[in-house]
C-alpha cells in the first residue's frame, strides 16, 4: 500500500515563477494561522539575491540570510506522514510508506521523491570561507563559483575517510550536506580548526532546514513540469535559489548518490507544500529503508561501514572529489603519495551475493582472505542480495567469484556510484 499518494492531495500544485528579488518578511511579523505551511500554496518565486533590507522599523535591520530558514514549525512534515500511515522511526527518520519495491522501481522507470531531512547541514561563512574548506577538504574550492557546487571529503591527517560531503557555493556562506552519522560531528571538527584571525563561521542548520531529492529517470520532466527547466542540464551541483511565499528553497542538480536528478533545501515550514506537489505531480515517496538499499545498488560509500579508519579515500574510490594541484590540504601528503608510489592496495567493489551476510564478514579467494564486507541489502522482492566491500586490487576483478563469511557465494559487480570516478595522476589537473 502507497500511503500520501496523489488522491491524498489536497493542496493545489504550487508554480515555480521568477521576479527579480526577495523580499523575505520577519518571521515574528507572520500571523500564527500563516506560520504553519498553508499558505504556500501560491507559487515558487526565484531569487538572484541572498539579503535585502527590511524597512518596517526605524533600525531598518536586514532580513535574515537566504540560506537560513525560521525555526521548525509544530506541525512539521513528519507528523503529518505520521499521522497518514508513514513508520517513522524513534529518531524522527520516515523509514518506510509501506511501498519500498514500488519505489525502487521508480527509481528505474519513474521518480521518487525522499525525504533526507535527518542528513547533516552546515552552513560555513564569513570572508575566508572558500580558503577554509580549501584547506581542510580534497575539493579545490577555489576553483568554484557562486552557484557552482561539488563532492568533497573530509579525511583524517593520514587520508583516512570521514565522511563525503556535498557542497553548494552561494554568495554569502557555503552549505554543506553531509551524512546523518557525521553532521554534528563535522562541524564541531571544523569549529576547531578556525586559527584566531580566520574570519569564518560555523553552523549547524539541519533543524533549521529540510531536504528533499528527486530520483529516475523522469525527474527531468518533473521539472519541466514545475517550472524548473533552466536547471535541467546545467552541470553536476549546480543550484538556483527560489521562494515560497518568501521562505527561502534552493534547487540543485544531483541527488546524493547521483549526479542525475534533483536537491531540495528548504524551510521546514514550505516542507509540507513542496512534499504535496512533487507527489501531486507523480512523485514517488520513498522512505529510508529503501533508501538504504539504493545507496547500496549505486555503490556510495557511507561512514561507519564504508567510510572508517580503516580504508584511505583513494581505497573508497572518491577520485572525483580529490585534487592533487590545489596545495597543502589535510590528507594530501598521503594521497600524493599512495598515487605517485601506486600504494592503493585494496578498493570499493558491489557484490552480488547468494543469501544474505552480516557486514563485517570476511571474502575469501582461493582459500584466502583477500578483504571484507561492509555493507548488505536485500534487493527488490527479497529475491537477492547486494553488499559493499574491499577487496585486495590484485586478488579479483569485476565478473570474479568471491566466497563471503562461511558460505555465501558472491560476484564482484561494478556499480554506478563507483563506476563514475575517474582516477587521478600526479599529472592530473584537477
Amino acid at each position: 500500500m502507497t500511503i500520501l499518494t496523489t488522491a491524498t492531495i489536497t493542496t493545489s500544485p504550487i508554480t515555480f515563477t521568477q521576479p527579480d528579488l526577495l523580499h523575505p518578511t520577519p518571521w515574528s511579523s507572520f500571523p500564527s494561522s500563516r506560520r504553519n505551511g498553508s499558505f504556500f500554496s501560491s507559487g515558487f518565486k526565484k531569487s538572484s539575491s541572498y539579503f535585502s533590507k527590511s524597512t518596517n522599523n526605524s533600525t531598518n535591520l536586514a532580513a535574515l540570510p537566504f540560506d537560513l530558514s525560521p525555526p521548525p514549525i509544530d506541525h512539521d512534515l513528519v507528523d503529518a506522514m505520521e499521522a497518514a500511515g508513514a513508520k517513522v522511526s524513534e529518531k524522527g527518520i520516515i523509514e518506510s510508506f509501506d511501498n519500498d519495491d514500488e519505489a525502487l522501481d521508480a527509481v528505474d522507470n519513474g521518480v521518487a521523491v525522499v525525504d533526507l531531512s535527518h542528513f547533516g547541514r552546515i552552513r560555513v561563512s564569513g570572508e575566508d570561507r572558500i580558503q577554509f574548506l580549501h584547506n581542510q577538504t580534497t575539493a579545490n574550492f577555489e576553483c568554484l563559483r557562486e552557484g557552482e557546487g561539488y563532492d568533497t571529503v573530509f579525511v583524517t591527517p593520514t587520508a583516512r575517510t570521514i565522511d563525503i560531503a556535498h557542497a553548494w557555493i552561494m554568495k554569502n556562506a557555503v552549505t554543506l550536506l553531509v551524512s546523518p552519522e557525521t553532521g554534528g560531528s563535522i562541524a564541531e571538527m571544523l569549529k576547531k580548526y578556525i586559527f584566531f584571525a580566520d574570519k569564518v563561521e560555523i553552523q549547524d542548520i539541519t533543524k533549521q532546514t529540510a531536504f528533499f531529492v528527486l530520483v529516475g529517470p523522469k525527474s527531468n520532466q518533473l521539472m519541466e513540469e514545475l517550472n524548473l527547466g533552466d536547471l535541467v542540464g546545467k552541470p553536476y551541483g549546480a543550484h538556483q535559489h527560489f521562494s515560497v511565499n518568501g521562505m527561502p528553497i534552493t534547487v540543485g542538480v544531483g541527488n546524493v548518490i547521483s549526479e542525475e536528478g534533483s536537491s531540495l533545501l528548504m524551510s521546514p515550514a514550505a516542507a509540507e507544500t513542496v512534499w504535496k506537489t512533487l507527489l501531486s505531480q507523480g512523485a514517488i515517496p520513498m522512505g529510508s529503508n529503501a533508501w538504504e538499499k539504493l545507496r547500496v545498488f549505486q555503490g556510495r560509500p557511507a561512514p561507519h561501514k564504508e567510510l572508517t579508519n580503516e580504508f584511505n579515500v583513494l581505497e573508497a574510490g572518491l577520485w572525483n572529489s580529490i585534487s592533487l594541484n590545489k596545495g597543502c590540504y589535510k590528507g594530501q601528503e598521503t594521497i600524493s603519495r599512495l598515487i605517485t608510489y601506486d600504494g592503493v592496495k585494496q578498493r570499493l567493489w558491489g557484490i552480488s551475493l547468494s543469501s544474505a551476510t552480516e557486514p563485517g564478514s570476511t571474502i575469501v579467494v582461493d582459500g584466502k582472505k583477500v578483504g571484507k564486507l561492509t555493507s548488505c541489502v536485500p534487493g527488490r522482492n527479497g529475491t537477492e542480495y547486494v553488499g559493499l566491500g574491499y577487496v585486495k586490487r590484485r586478488a579479483a576483478s569485476e565478473g570474479d567469484t568471491v566466497i563471503v563469511g562461511d558460505s555465501v557465494t558472491g560476484t564482484l559487480v561494478e556499480v554506478p556510484f563507483l563506476a563514475r570516478q575517474q582516477a587521478l595522476s600526479n599529472s592530473s589537473s584537477s
